[in-house]
């Protein structure tokens, strides 16, 4: 696979920091393409080149968050809990403007949290205790879709109140909860 253009990347880059910016504004339905060609000082043309459309930009750019944290389900499953949780809430911090807009935004497509939410259910999948007897009876499904709405829910809180506690808090009780739960 060969190297991408610079070029590229940079108005790609700031396509995607422009309609985070227009989302904090207003609601995604009332942007448009001319608005978020404007702000990230590209013509309405260039937008075209890269995207079907903004929803098709709104998409892959979830789609690059989704795929993210799903890259660290891989190596995190081999940890515990809270220090497998540290590097999600660094993440979650890092990106805090894409969080708090997707999260947070009146106007953005619900499909972002069910991405997010049904992501996080498939990591939880292989963390459910059947070695004890703590969940004898109870269904994988409910409990997978229990942790998940809380998981997100909690982050959710968090981002939405500013962070009040520091990622490795947050994964300290975050963690202790999810343990409890799976």
């Amino acid at each position: 696979m060969g190297k991408v253009d610079r070029r590229i990347l940079k108005t790609q880059e700031s396509l995607k920091n422009a309609v985070i910016e227009l989302m904090m504004e207003k609601n995604f339905d009332d942007i448009t393409i001319q608005e978020l060609a404007d702000r990230a000082n590209v013509n309405r043309g260039t937008i075209y080149l890269h995207y079907q459309d903004k929803f098709d930009l709104l998409d892959q750019l979830i789609e690059i968050h989704i795929n993210e944290l799903g890259e660290m389900d891989a190596w995190a499953c081999e940890l515990n809990w809270v220090d497998a949780l540290v590097p999600y809430f660094e993440y979650f911090e890092k990106n805090y403007l894409f969080f708090s807009t997707m999260l947070a935004s009146k106007g953005t497509p619900s499909s972002f949290s069910t991405r997010l939410l049904a992501s996080f259910m498939k990591g939880f999948q292989g963390e459910i205790d059947r070695e004890s007897d703590r969940n004898a009876g109870l269904s994988d499904e409910v409990m997978l879709q229990y942790a998940g709405t809380a998981y997100v829910g909690v982050i959710e809180w968090w981002i939405r109140n500013g962070m009040p506690y520091p990622p490795h808090e947050m994964a300290k009780q975050v963690g202790a909860l999810l343990e409890r739960s799976l």
